[in-house]
């Protein structure tokens, strides 16, 4: 009988062992354990490898600090700017560089976000940090400087992935960078590492992947056509955690933030696309409304939460056929005004959309995951949603101006007055 009872005790007790190995009980706080078959750190909803009980007992949120606001009218909250940007003031026994003069009205040849979330604007020789309200006191600065490329360059972008490197592209070769520090074995020639894209682009912006599994993808702009490229490796779970204590990507952090329910599902819609490599050429006019070809330069802004201010409604209560949506906004023409029709109209899209792709998928309307793509053409911006492919329509209308927008110029450029 002792025997029996010795093997029953050791069973309990290796059960339990493993049934701790498997919860996060205890391991909210402990960060990613190798050793364990499944995690509880903040990445582990990115890769898949969670704990069954990870969203009960760690309770893990999308976090409204986190993100920007959808009304946060551009990418740093920016409305009227508090910063004013003067022209600077040269000697006059020496002309300086229009590119180099923060507000001349000169068109950029790129902008990127660093790993950090530092926002630079590259303009001929010339690069400029730009903060929430303005460009950094300090900038302009040559590009060769900081990077070592003579300008102008073409394009740049930074993936969103822990390991956060730094793309700068120039003619027919690209740039690595982990910040400012170029990666051995560089310039390459984009046809080496960049298959099908063309030499000479005008402008790039990156998404990250739809996790592990999925694939980072990369946006390039020539002409009147556009490429899709996507990345064919992301680093592990085990070398991410290494990268991050290393040295953190914000861009990433902020992306697996808001990896958790219930927005899985809706980065599916948001980041998912076409699959595998677009290796034809697209139209730009065609695929980006309202975006007229050639840009000088794009920028993804980083995903957020958008909120309303109209309380949740249920999607059965809405029609999916077009022509039952027309008859109901006819119906209630003149008997609301025009701004609560609009709300109304907004959210109604929204639910037949997604109750098509999601039948059973309880939404709330108060909020989901937006995606913005910046495109800068001359001296205007345009703010386009990534998953519409539509330019925003918002008072004051895009396009505006870059200079009151970004660069904290207190009025237009003087060729505007003319």
């Amino acid at each position: 009988m002792k025997p029996l009872l010795v093997l029953l005790v050791a069973v309990v007790v290796v059960g339990m062992v493993l049934a701790a190995e498997e919860s996060c009980v205890g391991r909210c706080e402990n960060g990613f354990n190798p050793a364990l078959k499944c995690q509880c750190d903040d990445m582990c909803k990115y890769y898949s490898s969670c704990c069954l009980d990870y969203d009960t007992i760690c309770g893990k949120k999308a976090r409204g600090d986190t993100f920007a606001n959808e009304d946060d009218g551009d990418l740093f909250n920016m409305t009227t700017p508090s910063t004013i940007v003067t022209p600077t003031t040269h000697s006059s026994t020496r002309t300086p560089d229009p590119d180099a003069v923060t507000c001349s009205g000169r068109p950029f040849d790129a902008f990127m976000q660093l790993k950090n979330g530092s926002i630079y604007a590259f303009r001929g020789k010339y690069f400029f940090e730009l903060d929430e309200h303005a460009v950094v006191p300090g900038y302009s600065k040559l590009i060769e400087d900081m990077w070592g490329i003579p300008g102008p360059i073409d394009a740049a972008f930074t993936r969103i992935n822990c390991q956060g490197k730094t793309y700068i592209f120039k003619g027919n070769k690209y740039w690595r960078f982990e910040g400012n520090v170029l990666d051995e074995d560089y310039p390459r020639d984009i046809g080496e590492g960049f298959e099908d894209i063309p030499d000479d682009v005008d402008a790039a912006f990156a998404i990250p992947a739809l996790g592990h599994r999925g694939k980072e993808k990369v946006y390039f702009f020539k002409g009147e056509h556009y490429y899709q490229y996507e990345f064919k490796n992301q680093p592990s779970h085990a070398e991410c955690v290494k990268m991050t204590q290393a040295s953190p990507s914000v861009l990433f952090t902020r992306y697996t933030d808001l990896y958790c329910e219930p927005w899985e599902d809706l980065l599916t819609v948001l980041l998912g696309g076409s699959k595998g490599h677009q290796h034809s050429p697209r139209f730009i006019n065609r695929d980006w409304e309202g975006i007229q070809p050639p840009v000088d330069a794009v920028m993804a802004g980083r995903i957020h939460i958008s909120t309303a201010s109209t309380p949740a409604l249920a999607p059965s209560r809405f029609s999916r056929s077009r022509s039952s949506r027309r008859r109901h906004k006819n119906r209630r023409r003149g008997k609301k005004n025009q701004r609560k029709q609009l709300y109304s109209d907004l959210y109604r899209e929204l639910y037949d959309y997604f109750e098509d792709i999601f039948p059973d998928y309880e939404m709330e309307a108060k909020s989901m995951p937006v995606q913005k793509i910046y495109f800068f053409k001359k001296d205007k911006y345009y703010r386009v949603d990534l998953q519409t492919k539509t330019v925003d329509s918002t008072n004051p209308p895009y396009p505006r101006p870059i200079a009151k927008y970004w660069l904290g110029c207190k009025d237009e450029p003087e060729h505007e007055k003319e």
